[in-house]
């Protein structure tokens, strides 16, 4: 697949997923979000790839949304702009396969809300990350004033996004922003560490978990629960889930096939 503003390269079962605006620090352009939606869709629907990484590059992750694209923007031109950055989140976010972000520089606004979208990040420790949108008289609106009060709890958020100051890894790492923090040149080796190790995993329960695991989100407890056995009994009607058991029984390792 030959993209304008992304890449996409595939290892084994690992998919890697670059944004390449380098001159523009990755900012999220309505071209960017058009192939990204392009190549996510892809994704999710080729069984050969069972983890995702996203990432930016060594230099930097993404700076955010695309100022002079919205400097003009009325009411109806910005919500133009940001519907479609809101679906190909969701697109991410609901994907039925693990996704690290693997983050390397700044992650700023729209780039810290991409990193949400995803199951685990993983940050260098030269990783910047920070909410500037009150400095422009906006708000960060690509569902992360959603997204990261779940995510680091409702007092954090509010600090990062009234004051858009800029914090390091090692704090994203204490606030519960990012799960590993390792030097800079070993974010991608760790992020193939990881995604190899999830891929190894079923992918069918894997996708079932990751299901359940987001209702929790939408629903009450009572709902949730009911939810959570439903998909628990399905899987037992599966091929990964008879595997999986019979290689434990005979002591070995199992070999899933997502059936």
């Amino acid at each position: 697949m030959t993209f304008d503003t992304i890449q996409f390269e595939q290892q084994d079962y690992i998919g890697i997923l670059t944004l390449n605006r380098p001159k523009a620090m990755n900012a999220l352009n309505a071209r960017l979000i058009e192939e990204l939606t392009e190549v996510i869709d892809l994704i999710t629907h080729d069984d050969s790839v069972r983890v995702l990484i996203v990432t930016g590059g060594e230099k930097v992750f993404a700076a955010g949304g695309d100022i002079k694209a919205m400097l003009a923007c009325d009411p109806q031109a910005a919500k133009a702009y940001v519907r479609p950055i809101h679906q190909v989140f969701r697109m991410i976010e609901e994907m039925p396969k693990p996704t690290i972000a693997a983050i390397s520089g700044f992650a700023l606004g729209g780039g810290v809300e991409l990193a949400l979208v995803c199951d685990l990040r993983i940050a260098a420790d030269n990783a910047k990350f920070g909410f500037p949108e009150i400095n422009l008289g906006i708000f960060p609106a690509a569902g992360g004033s959603q997204r990261l009060p779940r995510l680091i709890g409702m007092s954090r958020a509010k600090e990062l996004m009234f004051t858009g100051d800029t914090i390091d890894a090692n704090q994203a790492l204490e606030i519960g922003l990012v799960n590993q923090v390792v030097p800079a040149y070993e974010v991608m080796d760790a992020a193939l560490k990881l995604a190899v190790k999830l891929s190894k995993k079923s992918p069918l329960t894997m996708g079932v978990l990751k299901s359940s695991l987001h209702s929790m989100l939408n629903t009450g407890q009572d709902t949730g629960l009911e939810m959570e056995l439903e998909k628990l009994c399905y899987l037992f009607a599966s091929h990964d889930q008879k595997e999986g058991m019979q290689a434990f029984v005979e002591k070995r390792k199992p070999e899933f096939t997502g059936k």
